[in-house]
């Protein structure tokens, strides 16, 4: 069989009630769209928080323009019902009057791989609501590129000699890869900035072969001023020459800060939860991440998805979270809650420091 394509195309086209969850009216309405659609090898539809998830595979290749037609065409048919329902921020990612022959720069994330199938493939679909797309740079290093993490790195020879990340600078349009273990230091001194350079690839270094994308698309640079949080999504494969699926759910076992939560605008713990329980109401929040599990059959058949976070070994990271909200929340408008003034530029802040302009003197010196 011809190689696969697992396309995992997202976007927030309405909110019920407000920023917290999706209307089970419009998670039908995708599921008609895309059963019409006579290329796909089988698709699934689904949400996290307020965000619908386009979940596709075929044998188009990635970026593929019926593809991203397709997608585009279900985000315009359900943004269309959501304004018919008056749900919340209707259409928010939705940044173009056209389609232009890809989603990408429209709004959407993306995240596409192609790969030949291997006798078993377990993949791993990570979706976000409530944060950006840096807020991948922590797990991917824990799963890729720590040992105390992942076992394998040290005792599995498939992926002994390490793995290699593509890191995109999204303001200078520019990327670089490096070379896990030997550069992880330099790495770090990178991908540790999560809102300034974000881990896009990962591949196997013994052979190239993909092992990792995540969307990269930043809302606030496309529309110039902020309009929603980007919550971005991730495929991870996994077993027999990638991290065992116990590595990859690992990564999410410390509820690390991410920024986003209410307004896009506070950093607040990334919180791994069961499908029913994305629904972030705590301040909007706190950012919450599901992971759905899949097998890819015969055919490009998508076995799944199973609720890989649906684990009572994850309660004391959902706990951790809690207490670390609270933390957060105490602080009001204050950093590190609040997030730092570089980080708020696509917000209300350039507004009232224009406003305030012709307040601000010069300090007169004077001599002792």
């Amino acid at each position: 069989m011809a190689k696969i394509t697992l396309s995992v195309i997202k976007a927030d086209i309405g909110g019920y009630v407000g920023h917290s969850s999706s209307h089970p009216d419009i998670l039908a309405r995708a599921e008609e769209n895309l059963k019409k659609a006579g290329f796909l090898l089988d698709f699934c539809v689904m949400r996290c928080g307020d965000d619908l998830e386009l979940i596709m595979t075929h044998q188009q290749g990635e970026d593929n323009e019926k593809i991203h037609k397709l997608a585009w065409d279900t985000f315009i048919d359900c943004t269309n019902l959501a304004k018919k329902m008056r749900l919340y921020g209707a259409g928010q990612d939705i940044l173009s009057d056209s389609f232009s022959g890809n989603v990408k720069g429209m709004g959407p994330g993306v995240a596409e791989i192609e790969f030949e199938q291997r006798k078993s493939d377990p993949v791993i679909i990570f979706m976000a609501d409530k944060t950006s797309p840096g807020a991948w740079n922590f797990p991917l290093y824990k799963i890729f590129a720590d040992p105390f993490n992942t076992a394998g790195l040290v005792i599995d020879p498939s992926i002994h000699d390490g793995f290699k990340f593509e890191v995109l600078d999204p303001y200078k349009e520019e990327t670089i890869i490096f070379s896990a273990p030997e550069e992880i230091y330099d790495m770090l001194v990178f991908i540790g900035a999560r809102e300034h350079y974000i881990t896009r690839r990962i591949w196997r270094k013994s052979d190239n072969e993909i092992a990792a994308v995540s969307s990269t698309q930043k809302l606030a640079l496309i529309a110039g001023k902020y309009v929603g949080k980007d919550d971005p999504v991730l495929i991870v494969r996994a077993q027999s020459g990638f991290p065992a699926v116990g590595e990859v759910l690992e990564g999410f076992a410390f509820p690390y800060l991410v920024a986003g939560w209410m307004r896009g605008s506070h950093n607040g713990p990334f919180m791994p939860t069961s499908f029913k329980e994305a629904n972030p109401t705590r301040f909007d929040g706190p950012p919450r991440v599901i992971a759905a599990g899949f097998q890819i059959g015969d055919e490009g058949k998508l076995v799944g998805p199973r609720d890989m976070f649906d684990d009572p070994s994850f309660d004391r990271t959902r706990r951790m979270a809690d207490e670390m909200a609270d933390y957060m929340r105490r602080h009001g408008p204050f950093e590190p809650h609040r997030l730092p003034l570089a980080d708020m530029e696509y917000t209300t802040l350039p507004d009232v420091r224009k406003k305030l302009e012709g307040r601000f003197k010069k300090e007169v010196k004077r001599e002792v």
